[in-house]
């Protein structure tokens, strides 16, 4: 377990908290982080820029110059792409920039950022923040008082609309419900405010093993384990034993076996006599 030292409102260390390994002690994965970041990024753009191509843009419809006999360059229309005001070619149009990304992966890369925190000491553990007024001035004192010095993100449990309001005028801080905390947020601010609750909050819903994992085993293990039988039944069936069959018969048992039921290599099944001819000769005779 991790050890964190916990702090009220007025910056003194009232004692120390132990934290979840499997949520604030997970290595750094720096490709899977960047990962994050750029979808988070790319779902925020809105995707509506737009330009005008030749044929979209007003005019153009008449020759410049005839073709031969100017000693110009020959034109089609004032609106090509090389012309000023012309249309633009290869230009943005609307669409989506929306990226997806596996939810394991998102858990992945937000245990990864919360134990960068922890590492880099730039996790700071406050008992409450209700002894706030909502005032601005209250949260300025709260923040000095813990050494908070950077661009911050407060989490809380829950909304907290006094912690709220009393963020709303200072700049490089931000505040957010523990339940929408991300691997961005974490990313864009320096250092990490959570209450406690916030905290116990996080390892409920994340801090939790890789039960998964032992899961995905089992079911390998019996796909291999079948995988062995179907060839032990496939060699058998080549070798020309088929026991299935005889004990039945053996036993006398009223069950016919299938047609499908796998054959001897040598059987072969026996032509059909053909229905002999009537000799007419003689029956006209």
């Amino acid at each position: 377990m991790i050890e964190v030292q916990l702090k009220n409102i007025d910056g003194q260390t009232i004692g120390e908290v132990s934290l979840s390994e499997s949520l604030f002690a997970v290595p750094f994965n720096s490709s899977l982080v960047h990962q994050a970041m750029v979808m988070y990024q790319a779902n925020r753009r809105q995707g509506t820029h737009s330009t005008k191509t030749r044929s979209e843009v007003a005019g153009g419809g008449a020759k410049p110059w005839r073709q031969k006999g100017t000693g110009r360059a020959r034109q089609g229309s004032i609106r090509s792409p090389q012309w000023r005001h012309g249309g633009i070619t290869f230009g943005p149009k609307p669409r989506s920039h929306r990226k997806l990304m596996p939810k394991k992966m998102r858990l992945m890369a937000l245990r990864c950022m919360l134990s960068q925190k922890v590492k880099d000491e730039r996790l700071v553990l406050v008992d409450q923040l209700d002894a706030l007024s909502g005032s601005t001035k209250s949260m300025v004192q709260a923040l000095k008082s813990l050494e908070v010095n950077r661009s911050a993100l407060v989490v809380t449990k829950g909304s907290n609309q006094d912690v709220v309001r009393s963020t709303n005028n200072i700049p490089k801080i931000k505040t957010m419900p523990v339940n929408l905390l991300n691997a961005e947020a974490l990313l864009s601010k320096e250092i990490l405010v959570m209450t406690m609750d916030a905290v116990r909050e996080a390892e409920g819903m994340w801090g939790k093993g890789l039960e998964s994992e032992v899961r995905l085993g089992t079911v390998k293990t019996k796909v291999t384990s079948s995988k062995t039988k179907a060839e032990e039944t496939t060699e058998a069936v080549a070798e020309g034993t088929t026991e299935a069959v005889a004990i039945d018969d053996s036993v006398g048992s009223e069950v016919k076996p299938k047609r499908r039921v796998a054959r001897k290599v040598s059987d072969k099944p026996k032509p059909r006599p053909r229905a002999k001819k009537k000799d007419t000769e003689a029956e006209k005779s």
